[in-house]
């Protein structure tokens, strides 16, 4: 039986992190989160290239363009969408969430959604560090997770 698992060591992996301005006062605490976890793992910062956007719904767009260049194992999308009285939440959500999958599934590289989607803005403020950790902690071991385990896939027999 081979049993593949992908481990939280860096190495010499490279990933991007595709971050949205829109509502930057929590995107930017889930690009610390992520920038910290990244060098607690012993990531290099020559290792992790950020690229921002206007705001979430232009995450796919840049995750694809990452994830083709065929430079890095895994693409990082942060972002933060907020419930508000009309239904352009629901659509910006979809379409962020459904092109994001898109680039996982088209590109076979990792591309790992850390874009919260919340009804107000405290929920928000707890994902992002305040009370329920932070998500851009989450999105990093995971990208790194499966940038080592599409490794092992790649070099199985």
């Amino acid at each position: 039986m081979t049993d593949l698992t992908g481990q939280l060591i860096p190495g010499n992996h490279r990933l991007a992190i595709a971050v949205g301005r829109f509502n930057e006062f929590i995107t930017e605490e889930l690009l610390r989160g992520a920038q910290a976890t990244w060098a607690q793992l012993g990531g290099s910062d020559d290792n992790l290239t950020v690229a921002r956007v206007p705001g979430s719904f232009e995450l796919p767009v840049t995750a694809l363009k990452l994830a083709q260049s065929g430079d890095y194992a895994a693409v990082i999308c942060l972002g933060c969408v907020i419930r508000g009285e009309t239904d352009h939440y629901d659509h910006v959500v979809e379409q962020t969430a459904k092109g994001i999958k898109d680039v996982n599934v088209n590109t076979g590289v990792p591309c790992i959604f850390g874009v919260l989607t919340c009804d107000t803005l405290d929920q928000a403020i707890h994902r992002a560090g305040a009370k329920l950790g932070n998500a851009g902690r989450s999105a990093v071991t995971t990208a790194v997770e499966m940038a080592n385990l599409m490794q092992q896939i790649e070099a199985a027999p």
